[in-house]
C-alpha cells in the first residue's frame, strides 16, 4: 500500500498568478493573523480583516471564500515558518550547543511575533475541512527535519533510532515553546537557556 502523502488541497477559491495579486494576498494573510491574535476567535470576522488589510470584501472574496478558509491560510503560513526553521537547523554544522539553540532561537521567533495568535490557534479555532491532509504533509517534512537534526548529532548508535530520539526532542521543544505562547513567556531567557541545556544534555547523553 502506498504511503505517499497527497498534496494538501489548497483553502483559497483561487491562487494569485501575478506579482499584485500575490501581494494582496499576504496582506489578507497578515491581517488576519493580526485580527485573529488581537481579537480570537469569537471576534475575527471577514469584514474585519478587510479593513485591516485595506481592501474590499470583494477582493477578499476573490480568494478566500469565509474565515475558516483564511484562518487555514494563516496556519499554512505558519507551517512553512516552522519547517524553514527546521531546515536551517538541520543543515547547520555547528556544535551542538550552537546548533540546539540556532533551532530553539528560531522556534522562539516563528512564534514570538503573535504569540496570542499561536494560543487561538492552538485553542480556540475550530477544524477546516482540508486541514488533515495539509497538516499530515507537515508532520511528515516536521519529523523528516527532526531526523535529520538528530541524526547528524548523536555520536554512536546504541539501539535507539533517529525516529525515537526525533520524537522526544520535537516533543520538548513543542511543548515547551507552546505552553510559553501560551502563557506570554517567549521572551523569557531562562526558558530559552533551560530548553538548549535539557536538549544538549539528552543528545550528549542519549548514545551513552
Amino acid at each position: 500500500m502506498s504511503t505517499r502523502i497527497r498534496k494538501a488541497r489548497s483553502p483559497m477559491r483561487k491562487e494569485p498568478s501575478q506579482a499584485r495579486s500575490r501581494a494582496m494576498v499576504d496582506a489578507i494573510v497578515e491581517a488576519g493573523a493580526r485580527v485573529l491574535g488581537g481579537h480570537g476567535w469569537a471576534g475575527f470576522t471577514t469584514n474585519t480583516v478587510a479593513a485591516v488589510a485595506g481592501i474590499s470584501i470583494g477582493s477578499l472574496y476573490q480568494y478566500f471564500p469565509d474565515k475558516l478558509s483564511l484562518v487555514e491560510a494563516i496556519r499554512r503560513r505558519h507551517f512553512d515558518e516552522v519547517l524553514t526553521v527546521l531546515r536551517q537547523a538541520a543543515a547547520t554544522d555547528l556544535p551542538l550547543g550552537q546548533s540546539v539553540d540556532v533551532l530553539v532561537q528560531g522556534m522562539i521567533d516563528a512564534h514570538g511575533v503573535n504569540p496570542e495568535l499561536h494560543r487561538v490557534l492552538l485553542d480556540e479555532v475550530p477544524g477546516f475541512e482540508g486541514s488533515r491532509s495539509a497538516h499530515d504533509a507537515f508532520l511528515t517534512d516536521y519529523h523528516s527535519h527532526y531526523r535529520d537534526f538528530v541524526a547528524l548529532r548523536r555520536r554512536v548508535d546504541n539501539g535507539s533510532s533517529n525516529e525515537i530520539l526525533a520524537q522526544l526532542v520535537s516533543g520538548a521543544v513543542e511543548g515547551v515553546i507552546h505552553n510559553g505562547a501560551r502563557k506570554g513567556m517567549l521572551g523569557s531567557p531562562e526558558l530559552k537557556q533551560g530548553l538548549v541545556r535539557m536538549i544538549c544534555a539528552y543528545l550528549d547523553s542519549a548514545d551513552r
